[in-house]
């Protein structure tokens, strides 16, 4: 590991992202929903069923590497790595371009080839697929940052896209040649979040709510006795939460509401 002592990781920094846009109210979203309906994933249908992964923990199970559109990292037989080549729209990544993924901890993977071999660096930055087992150099870094991903290696350069012959990483920092797109066909896990909350009861909302934030010294829930129709009318106008900290402000009941 001396030899990679003097390199020395960068944040992920990319130009040109786009704005962030103006989040929408409670009852806007709503709305929202009942007028598009579900949504369908274009890009995934062009890739063949294959989505763009775009947090950590979609990173599991059986993965592609997309380096340019459409062309993914191919594994080849000798344990060495190269572009595949591109596909057409609406197909997926070829047998020997899919990876499996493997959490080793909160912020890191390891990467098997279809040979059955872990993915590592060598001491000149050459990405390899020999090892038998995860040690220290068969962990990779995902880098998430302002919608784009970029693959950190165990000597802290990303992947890069420069070498057409050989799958390298050489560089520290991450420029347009080290974005990648990480694709997966895994089931998707639909999390329940504030939109769920907005379709059921008011009461049920507020306590879900509550249970997030109260101190429970004598294990007492405590809930606003005010009238819960102030909540439903908070909710078709849609400041519901706004409502919700005035509620919890006036119960006194947790730390982070003084």
């Amino acid at each position: 590991m001396s030899v990679y002592a003097n390199v020395r990781t960068s944040k992920l920094k990319l130009k040109g992202a786009a704005p962030a846009k103006p989040s929408l109210s409670g009852a806007d979203k709503k709305r929202k929903r009942k007028q598009t309906g579900p949504k369908i994933d274009e890009d995934a249908i062009k890739h063949g069923g294959w989505w763009k992964v775009k947090e950590f923990q979609e990173i599991t199970g059986p993965i592609a590497i997309e380096v340019f559109p459409y062309t993914f990292i191919l594994a080849k037989d000798d344990g060495t790595f190269t572009f595949g080549a591109p596909h057409n729209e609406g197909e997926g990544p070829s047998p020997e371009e899919v990876l499996t993924a493997i959490r080793v901890s909160d912020s890191r993977i390891a990467l098997k080839s279809g040979y059955g071999k872990y993915l590592g660096i060598t001491s000149n930055g050459k990405i390899v697929g020999r090892a038998e087992a995860i040690g220290s150099l068969e962990q990779w870094e995902p880098v998430f940052e302002e919608g784009k991903l970029a693959l950190a290696a165990a000597n802290q350069c990303f992947l890069t896209c420069k070498n057409e012959e050989e799958v390298m990483a050489t560089s520290t920092t991450a420029g347009l040649d080290e974005v990648i797109t990480i694709r997966s066909v895994s089931e998707r896990v639909v999390k329940k979040g504030d939109a769920d909350e907005e379709e059921e009861d008011a009461s049920k909302t507020e306590l879900h709510y509550v249970k997030k934030f109260q101190c429970f010294q004598d294990k007492k829930i405590r809930i606003n006795p005010g009238d819960v129709k102030a909540l439903d009318a908070a909710k078709k106008e849609g400041n519901m939460y706004e409502t919700l900290l005035d509620r919890r402000e006036k119960m006194k009941s947790d730390r982070m509401c003084k």
